[in-house]
This record gives C-alpha cells, structure tokens and sequence, in this order.
C-alpha cells in the first residue's frame, strides 16, 4: 500500500511539472507569435493610413487615418497587375514543377551507391556553390548565344537548378533504405520505375520543403526580369511593383521640384500595400505545406 500511494503521488507531481512546463512553453510561444505578428500588423496597417498621416505621426499598429490611396495608386491599371500577376504565377508554378523534376531526378541519381562517380559528381555541384563565372559572361552567354531577352524562359531557366537544394535532396534521398531499393530490382523494376514509385513517394517531405523554397525563389525574383526583360507585357509582379516604386519616388522628387506638396504622392503607403500585394498569396500556401517543411528541412540538416 505504501509503495502504491508513493507511486500515486509520484505521478501526480509528474502531472502537475509537466502541466506547468507545458503552461510556460505556451505562454512563451503565444508572446513570441506576438512579436512576430506584430510587423506585419504595422505593414497592413500602415499601407491603410494616409501619406500625411505618416509624415505627422509615423507609423502605428491602428491607421490614425484611414486611406487606400496607396491601393488606388497601385490599381489604377487593373489590367497591368492582373498581367504581372499572371506571368508571376505562371513562372512559380512551371519552374517549381520543372525544378522539382530535374532536381529529384538528379538527386537521386547522386544518392544511388551503384552510380560509380558520385562523389565527384555531388563535388562539381557543391563547386559551383563556392565559385562562379561572374556576372559580365553569364549575361552575355544567356543573351547571346541562349537568346533569352525578352522571353519567359529567362525567368525560368537560370534559377531551375539550385546545388544546394539538389544536396539537400540527395541526403534526403540516401536516407530511404537500401533493402528497399534491392527488392524493387528483385521485382524487375527499372530506375526510372524506382525513382518515380519508391523513391519520390518516400520523399514527399523533402520534396516539400525544396518545392517551398524553389517557390518563393521565383515567386520573389525580380532581378532577373531586369536583366532580360524589356517588354512591360512580360513584367513579372516584383519588377512592375519595383517599377511603379520607381516612378512614385520620381514623382515625388519632380513633385517637390515644381513645389507640389509632397503628402498629395502616397509614396510611404505604397511601400507597403506594395509588400501586402507581393506576399500576401504566398502566404496562404505555407500553411498547407509547414508539417512538410519542417520535417524536410530537420531530416536534410541533421542528417546530412
């Protein structure tokens, strides 16, 4: 009886440790999604507040005057944004799913222990990593002999191969195990069967995490767009939301030149509606994909 009321009480206080862990662990969690919420609020809350508003009294996390002249400015041709938004999400879309494809396939083959060169193969990757031709060549090599001004494929094609997610995969990949491997060839698999039945299936969480990050590669890409791309009608939504920043800071300095008041030019607002129309919907995909994300990324890192 005396051992059963120890091991009772043991348990209790177990319970209530445990209990007081898990309260302190949520309330440090809950203040520090405060402190991360907490810019954002001001970017949505300041692109709502008007330009004189902003000169008076700053930026707070309740507009002192509420106003949408920074969307109104950054609407007044719908049809524009609707088309940067268009090329956008065509580029992310293709070039997530063409990069997932190459790097998989790549990866994969670097991780196969009967590919005897593999190791210097993951090397040379790794190399470019460290060491690169320069700006000056690849511009000229791209536009030259690639032909890529003025074409979508310039958006696509020079960030489709990135090496250290292609390492990432392949750590990834060597993971899965061999016996696995050696009973699909025992049924008369081929590589090519192994790769899309057994290998990419077993690595949904890594191709999950890389797709996120290849995503938002071309999602954010706007330097490409100014290297390449000199029709407006091909502008992907960074470039034409940087060029219209552009051309308010223009107006604003013309404006104050001529003696135009500076306020009537929502320059500050637009800064940030134009940071809420840029992340906005890449923001509603990471929720689907953060149990993804955080898997993949753990194994890639820890067991490298």
């Amino acid at each position: 009886m005396k051992k059963e009321g120890s091991v009772r009480r043991h348990r209790l206080h177990d319970t209530r440790d445990r209990r007081v862990f898990n309260g302190i662990g949520y309330c440090y969690i809950t203040v520090l999604t405060l402190f991360c919420l907490i810019p954002f609020v001001l970017i949505v809350s300041g692109s709502l507040t008007s330009q004189e508003s902003i000169l008076a009294n700053g930026y707070r996390l309740i507009p002192a005057e509420f106003s949408l002249e920074a969307y109104e400015f950054l609407f007044k041709a719908p049809g524009d944004m609707l088309r940067a938004y268009g090329v956008t999400i065509f580029v992310t879309a293709a070039g997530t799913a063409v990069s997932l494809f190459i790097t998989s396939m790549a990866a994969y083959v670097l991780s196969c222990t009967t590919f005897r060169y593999r190791n210097v193969m993951s090397f040379f990757f790794y190399f470019t990593t460290v060491f690169g031709g320069g700006l000056v060549p690849w511009y000229i090599f791209n536009v030259k002999y690639l032909h890529f001004k003025n074409s979508l494929i310039s958006l696509i094609l020079p960030m489709m191969v990135n090496a250290t997610y292609l390492l990432i995969l392949k750590s990834y990949m060597k993971n899965i195990p061999e016996s696995v491997i050696e009973a699909a060839r025992l049924d008369g698999a081929s590589d090519w069967q192994i790769y899309t039945l057994v290998a990419m299936p077993l690595c949904k969480a890594g191709l999950a995490a890389v797709g996120l990050f290849t995503a938002l590669n071309y999602w954010n890409d706007w330097y490409d767009a100014m290297l390449f791309i000199d029709n407006s009608k091909l502008y992907p939504l960074q470039y034409y939301l940087n060029d219209i920043l552009n051309k308010s800071q223009g107006m604003a300095a013309a404006a104050a030149q001529a003696g135009i008041p500076v306020a009537q030019i929502p320059a500050e607002p637009i800064k940030l509606a134009m940071t809420v129309v840029a992340t906005g919907p890449i923001l509603l995909l990471y929720p689907f994909l953060q149990k993804y994300f955080v898997k993949g990324v753990t194994i890639g890192a820890v067991k490298g």
